[in-house]
């Protein structure tokens, strides 16, 4: 593979970070400067900064609970909190899919970036799936205009059909199969509703499951397995 994909794959750094080190001169393959497109494999030994780089093993998969109060990002010098302190693996791990400051729930992070792409695909319809509380009660008028697809118009766009279900009073169920910015929010406010609290459950055949906020679990063999089945590509090894 190329040589910033194998950075990011042994959790070095991003791949754009990656192409800023070989640039500067510090990647060594095989005790040369390598070309930025230089393809590596198992057999080379690579040094950043003069320490080897270990071999990237097999893909790392995460659920992580978001807090409330969160930034989805790896870097922000005006952010209280961000991924990063969340979460302490021995691994880079970034997440697929973004959560709102405002918003908690499931995050799914990885250190494989191709399925990271895979699964923010638009075009794949993979499922996420959100339990949110708005200001007004939730009526049948207000399910019925959300499921059948709602004009943005700060984004110029109908939003897709999707599933909506009452859940209480001021709650209801939701899933997505796209992720426009903020959608459920700008959603709510074009069908004349505010949203108070939003927090997301399930992406794809992942869940929450007993997880509090602020915690995560690797998941199991099968399941990232089943991830990569269902974004239809390899998982890397």
């Amino acid at each position: 593979m190329r040589l910033n994909k194998y950075l990011a794959h042994a959790g070095v750094c991003s791949r754009r970070d990656a192409d800023v080190l070989i640039a500067r001169g510090n990647v060594l393959v095989d005790g040369h400067l390598p070309s930025p497109g230089e393809q590596v494999g198992p057999e080379n030994m690579i040094t950043v900064n003069g320490k080897v780089i270990e071999k990237s093993g097999q893909p790392v998969v995460l659920a992580f609970y978001k807090p409330v109060g969160v930034t989805c990002t790896e870097k922000d010098a005006h952010a209280e909190k961000v991924i990063a302190d969340m979460v302490k693996y021995p691994k880079r791990v970034t997440y697929a899919g973004r959560l709102d400051k405002d918003s908690e729930g499931l995050l799914l992070l990885t250190d494989d970036g191709d399925l990271i792409q895979a699964m923010m695909k638009g075009s794949a319809n993979h499922e996420k799936e959100y339990v949110v509380r708005v200001e007004k009660e939730v009526t049948t008028e207000f399910v019925e205009k959300m499921s059948s697809g709602v004009y943005l118009k700060d984004l110029g766009v109908t939003t897709r059909p999707c599933k909506v279900e009452k859940v209480g009073k001021f709650t209801f169920r939701i899933t997505l199969t796209q992720g426009l910015n903020r959608q459920i929010r700008r959603m709510a406010k074009a069908c004349g509703n505010q949203v108070t609290a939003l927090k997301r459950e399930r992406v794809m055949h992942i869940t929450l499951g007993s997880l509090k906020p602020g915690t995560y679990r690797e998941l199991p063999l099968e399941d990232v397995e089943r991830l990569y089945r269902d974004c239809g590509i390899s998982r890397q090894s």
